[in-house]
């Protein structure tokens, strides 16, 4: 019941930030302070959702709804703690709206039919810090892909297209290493949970998930630290973003082919 009342009332405050925002115009200070806020208590609504409907008695919940709310809460996390020193508040019209019809959708689909999907602690753990982490590299490989088309038609003379209303090459570039810190943190907690709570993280079946995963990790190593040392950015920071998430992909879709399609073996 209380995850009911939370959801919703996060879905309100999203709207109304979004909206307030997709209504506010240059030196409204006012606005922006009320926008921020809104978003605040709503992200805070979002992770009190979001841990009812993940942690259970039982264990750990990752169905669907549970899922899909947890990962948005992360993303939303992300980008409003980055809008505190870097100007990202437009993804609040279209990140907020998705949220509050996500929460919306999970408290109509109620309860799962059945606790199939619970996992134990330390394994809940594992697979939780993974997901998460997978799921931000996802986004941040469409940004690296959104900052390159941008880029392109910067060079090219061809301003505005579908991507106008996004935020400047400079701020979403910043927004980009926010999401990659974030995911590099998750997937370090996710090998580091792995190795600890899962049963011969080596075996023939894991091996080659395990593999990839940690190739990805030293590619987002590196990027961090060269970011960090040396000032990399653009082309070189779109490079190493989309190798180290084809190192993820292949560390989970391709690890799942070979043992599901190719091999037979259920994982």
């Amino acid at each position: 019941m209380v995850s009911t009342v939370s959801a919703i009332a996060a879905s309100i405050l999203y709207t109304a930030s979004a909206l307030i925002r997709s209504r506010e115009r240059p030196g409204q200070p006012g606005r922006v302070a009320l926008v921020s806020l809104l978003a605040a208590v709503a992200v805070t609504l979002h992770a009190v959702t979001a841990a009812q409907m993940v942690i259970r008695d039982t264990g750990i919940d990752l169905s669907l709804w549970p899922v899909s709310v947890l990962i948005f809460f992360v993303v939303n996390l992300v980008v409003l703690l980055s809008s505190i020193r870097i100007p990202v508040q437009s993804l609040f019209v279209l990140l907020f709206p998705a949220s509050a019809v996500v929460l919306l959708l999970s408290v109509w689909a109620g309860e799962p039919a059945a606790p199939a999907e619970h996992l134990s602690w330390g394994l809940g753990l594992h697979v939780t810090f993974s997901l998460l982490a997978y799921s931000l590299f996802t986004i941040a490989a469409g940004q690296a892909l959104m900052l390159a088309y941008q880029d392109y038609r910067l060079k090219n003379h061809h301003p505005g297209g579908f991507l106008k209303g996004l935020p400047p090459l400079q701020t979403m570039e910043a927004l980009l290493f926010d999401v990659l810190w974030a995911g590099f943190t998750l997937l370090t907690l996710g090998l580091i949970t792995g190795f600890a709570f899962v049963d011969n993280i080596w075996a023939q079946h894991l091996a080659h998930k395990t593999f990839f995963s940690m190739v990805g990790w030293v590619l987002f190593a590196i990027l961090l630290v060269g970011r960090h040392r040396l000032g990399w950015r653009g082309h070189t920071a779109i490079r190493w973003t989309l190798g180290g998430f084809v190192a993820l992909a292949v560390a989970f879709w391709g690890s799942k082919f070979v043992l599901q399609v190719l091999l037979g073996i259920d994982s």
